[in-house]
């Protein structure tokens, strides 16, 4: 990518996962080719023979897009083989901590030159890892050719064609551009950016944040509350993607603040519903009987927490979350901690 030899945008794209912004994503670059006037064949993999069907069959996905109509370029297998052959584009949307162990069987399947693009908003319990370096260990291709697409990406509304920025990071611009190019549709405006870090903290640490902001609806606290979290969320989420080298100016985007104010303020975000329910009184278990759908947050929790620890870097609401998902403290107790930091002026983050 580097040389420029990739030139106009994606023709044949995997998209591997059936799930809401997996589907979305497809249909996403449906459209962008048909706008552009572009052929571009596009395959998902679902681990679901009836919504593999459902797709091939009625052009929709019902379980998570509702009766939103997908575009006839897209069709579904439930063979990973031939979804991924020959694709010049894959996009990842599995869940995030089952990530490594796929790769290790689809790594044959990838096409030795293929752009691999992450939509998985996860860090890796154990290792830390983000996905955009699970996708390196595993895949052993270079940077170049490994993005990540993040930003306010509610699903549902996007699907509904509701007008939407994101953003698409690589460290390299020309892949950036070309992925930019295979998703510009009318509704859905990508930005590109070099800062890989920034925009996968920004992602992963949303859902934890959100995760607080959902208790705090749940237990019927107010605006003032949520509001108090959602811009201290912000404060230790960019405190860590500076550590770790990412970029403050990236938090302040969509990648960072568009994606945590959606995340935190939305009906449709899985990890603010999830935490409304902790809120309301229910179990871990009962939790997971009623959602269809991973809350990335309860799982990521605890890497995020971890990573902190090691860099030394304070992040009391992400702490708190985790000490409540533990089963350490209860929801009743949590309200006092959010917010508990020293006194000192708000500009020092």
């Amino acid at each position: 990518m580097a040389d420029g030899s990739r030139q106009g945008s994606a023709r044949s794209v995997a998209v591997v996962g059936a799930g809401s912004w997996g589907t979305t994503f497809a249909k996403i670059l449906a459209d962008a080719a048909r706008a552009a006037g572009e052929q571009r064949s596009i395959r998902i993999w679902g681990r679901r023979s009836e919504v593999v069907e459902q797709i091939n069959s009625t052009h929709r996905n019902v379980q998570y897009l509702k009766d939103t109509e997908l575009p006839p370029s897209i069709t579904a297998s439930t063979d990973v083989s031939e979804v991924l052959a020959g694709a010049d584009l894959v996009v990842l949307a599995v869940p995030a901590q089952s990530l490594r162990l796929q790769l290790r069987e689809w790594k044959p399947l990838i096409a030795a030159d293929a752009v691999v693009v992450s939509l998985m908003k996860g860090l890796e319990l154990g290792t830390d890892s983000r996905m955009s370096e699970v996708i390196s260990d595993e895949l052993g291709i270079p940077a170049d050719r490994i993005a990540v697409v993040s930003g306010p990406n509610l699903a549902m509304e996007i699907a509904r064609e509701e007008p939407t920025a994101s953003v698409v990071a690589c460290s390299d611009a020309a892949t950036a551009g070309w992925i930019a190019r295979s998703c510009t549709a009318p509704y859905f405006r990508p930005y590109t950016t070099a800062d890989v870090v920034g925009v996968e903290i920004g992602g992963i640490v949303k859902n934890v944040i959100a995760l607080a902001v959902g208790i705090c609806e749940g237990k019927q606290m107010g605006d003032n509350t949520k509001a108090s979290v959602i811009t201290r969320g912000l404060a230790e989420t960019s405190r860590l993607a500076l550590a770790l080298g990412g970029e403050a100016r990236t938090m302040a985007g969509l990648a960072g603040l568009g994606d945590l104010v959606a995340t935190c303020s939305s009906p449709l975000s899985r990890n603010h519903t999830a935490g409304r329910m902790l809120g309301q009184g229910l179990t871990l278990e009962q939790l997971a009987q009623q959602m269809t759908q991973t809350a990335e947050g309860i799982k990521s929790g605890q890497a995020v927490h971890e990573l902190a620890g090691k860099l030394g870097v304070e992040m009391p609401i992400t702490a708190a979350v985790v000490a409540v998902l533990a089963g350490k403290l209860s929801v009743d107790q949590l309200g006092p901690l959010l917010l508990a930091r020293d006194l000192k002026p708000e500009g020092d983050y």
